[in-house]
């Protein structure tokens, strides 16, 4: 915990090269940050020079192969054939470094800036040698680093010299090759699909930061910091001016925080999504939501070390815009006992969400701006702080409240490892049943019967807080219906199981619908009922993929135009199960990355990204049994949207 807390930090204080590193880095595969150019210089006819060029882009570090151990990694190279072939003949030369002590690692570190050119002489045990190949390997930084490997051919002969690429076995191609379907019209692919729940996450960000401001980590600091910037100033319109300035320092600050993992994003589609149906993190995050919960009920606090907000603090002293950025910093390190739960809870959410790092950037925006908000709005409006509520009991009501909301949450995240796994501990009716158990504790504690140890001295119950009873009554009404089959808990499509993984039910959603798991039967069955193909990418974990299922295929007219005209093919990219061993190959990209597809999820999260350039889920694909692609692919669409998707589908396919 300790580890993960100091990377937050210095997720906060890499202010400037996390900014640049954000516009290197916009798109995926927009820049690399260093790229490689070889050349040879004939010395004899036995004796070469290797010339070895990077070009580094602005304020990245590639570091030196004389880094010390402790710091970065350094630059290895390694050549095939040396001893046999030709020999190396010293150390390589390099040109001007740069030395630098890193404080994280406490080493002074060696490294590049811009350029670096490194030359290895060689000379030839054997007369017919035409070329030298290899690979490099290290490390390039900017706060946060990235892997460099690459494979190098030298020519001795001036003629191009090619690398050779990993050889893979015949049965790797053939299956390999299976993979790659032929299809038809496939400008459809290139069409834009639009992230429709960007701007839920943002909403949804918003709603947790203003739940936030209500806890007593927070609450307290808006009128005392309001009131020091408009005191302090030498005008008001000064002191107003400092107070927004200070409000977005608090959105930049947590805006920063989900940097890092749009570099996960831009070096490898996939590696979100295979984060997000961990079976180990979704186990961690149930633990780590547990331990989340017990905090907010006041058995423990979770904070960072006081000595981090000692230090920043002092930094906030030290005037203008730099004292200010760090007095944003102060309240998001000194708020973290309150804050860091929901935080928690936003990355989790994120990283098992179908937008990764952009659903987490925006979630974190709205975090960021309710935060900043009031400080903002009270400084223009200074009387509006009188009318705030006085701090007290009812904002321990708040982190209760919040604490039996991570508690439901954490048994979503073991049903998706129960789900990708296929223990069958968590079925729809124990995890209903265990929301039931939850919300049933948190009326009872919202109406007096019992208390918590942080909470104050037992008084007349408010309107607010019976309020929230009488709601969250309601709501555990609701689910004990759910749980013995009076409704379907549409409310709560993609957070239960689905209705298949029942303990009284097996593949309910087989029954009505043609719905295949393997790709060449159902290609088979559409040819033959001359129907044609929806491809469904989903996952096990994935709440969107349920709500489609549970909201949108239900739907009458939705239904019957999958039932008479469509064969749905669903192909699960985080299924754990792993395939027979005489199906299981190495697929060799064309850059030569070869990747080893072992389980259900390798090969369709595979199949998905070669075809239709997409690691997104759901993801949707209208098709003829021949691959001639109908429309552009769909993702998670309101009904009447993904309706018309497929009437559209229906027409082109001339039916």
């Amino acid at each position: 915990m300790k580890k993960i807390l100091a990377i937050l930090l210095l997720l906060v204080t890499g202010l400037s090269s996390y900014g640049q590193f954000g516009n290197q880095m916009g798109g995926i595969g927009d820049q690399k940050p260093v790229t490689w150019k070889y050349s040879v210089e004939k010395i004899s006819e036995t004796d070469f020079n290797l010339i070895f060029k990077a070009t580094i882009a602005p304020e990245w570090h590639l570091y030196s192969q004389f880094n010390p151990p402790g710091g970065s990694l350094p630059l290895e190279f390694q050549f095939k054939n040396t001893g046999t072939d030709f020999e190396l003949v010293g150390q390589a030369e390099e040109s001007d470094t740069f030395t630098e002590y890193n404080d994280i690692f406490e080493v002074d570190e060696t490294f590049f800036k811009d350029e670096a050119v490194i030359t290895q002489r060689i000379h030839l045990l054997k007369s017919d040698i035409k070329a030298v190949q290899g690979s490099l390997s290290g490390q390039v930084c900017i706060n946060v680093c990235i892997q460099v490997d690459e494979d190098f051919a030298f020519s001795l002969t001036g003629e191009k010299a090619e690398v050779e690429k990993k050889v893979v076995s015949d049965k790797d191609a053939e299956l390999s090759s299976k993979l790659v379907l032929p299809l038809k019209n496939t400008h459809y692919l290139k069409g834009e699909q639009e992230d429709q729940s960007f701007w839920k996450v943002l909403l949804l960000g918003f709603l947790g930061g203003l739940i936030a401001l209500f806890t007593p980590c927070v609450f307290p600091m808006i009128p005392l910091t309001v009131s020091f910037f408009t005191k302090q100033s030498k005008d008001r319109k000064k002191g107003i001016a400092n107070a927004m300035l200070y409000g977005f320092f608090i959105v930049f600050i947590y805006l920063l925080l989900s940097v890092p993992f749009h570099l996960f994003d831009t070096l490898d589609p996939e590696i979100l999504n295979n984060i997000s149906t961990s079976v180990g993190l979704n186990v961690t995050f149930f633990v780590i939501f547990l331990f989340f919960a017990f905090s907010f009920f006041g058995y423990y606090e979770i904070t960072l070390p006081s000595s981090w907000g000692n230090k920043m603090d002092s930094a906030s002293n030290v005037g203008g815009i730099v004292g200010i950025f760090f007095m944003a910093v102060t309240l998001a390190i000194v708020s973290f006992s309150c804050t860091g739960p929901i935080l928690g809870s936003l990355l989790a959410g994120s990283l098992s969400s179908d937008g990764g790092a952009m659903q987490l950037t925006a979630g974190m925006a709205g975090f960021g701006l309710a935060l900043a908000l009031p400080f903002a709005l009270f400084a223009l409006f200074p009387n509006l702080l009188n009318s705030l509520p006085r701090s007290g009991g009812w904002m321990t009501t708040t982190k209760v409240v919040l604490g039996y909301l991570e508690l439901a949450f954490a048994f979503k995240f073991f049903s998706n490892a129960d789900l990708v796994m296929h223990w069958g501990i968590l079925k729809r009716e124990v995890f209903i049943a265990a929301w039931v158990i939850i919300f049933i504790l948190l009326t009872l504690y919202l109406f007096g019967v019992y208390r918590f140890p942080h909470d104050g001295p037992k008084g007349k119950l408010s309107k607010g807080r019976l309020g929230v009873g009488i709601v969250s009554a309601a709501f555990s009404v609701y689910l004990v219906l759910g749980l013995v089959g009076v409704n379907e808990l549409k409310l709560l499509s993609g957070f239960p199981p689905p209705s298949s993984y029942s303990l009284f039910a097996e593949n309910n959603e087989e029954k009505e619908l043609n719905i295949f798991k393997d790709l060449d039967e159902g290609l088979a069955y559409a040819e033959e009922n001359d129907k044609i193909v929806m491809l469904d990418f989903t996952g096990w974990a994935c709440v969107n993929c349920r709500k489609v299922e549970e909201q949108i295929w239900t739907d009458p007219t939705v239904e019957k135009i999958l039932q008479d005209e469509i064969v749905i093919i669903s192909l699960y990219v985080d299924d754990r199960k792993d395939l027979p061993e005489e199906a299981q190959f190495n697929y060799q990209y064309d850059s030569g990355r070869v990747k080893t597809i072992e389980t259900i999820g390798d090969k369709w999260a595979t199949f998905q990204a070669i075809n239709f350039k997409s690691a997104s889920q759901p993801f949707y694909v209208l098709m003829t049994p021949d691959y001639e692609v109908l429309n552009v692919p769909q993702q998670y669409v309101p009904t009447e949207e993904y309706l018309a998707w497929l009437k559209t589908g229906l027409q082109n396919a001339g039916k």
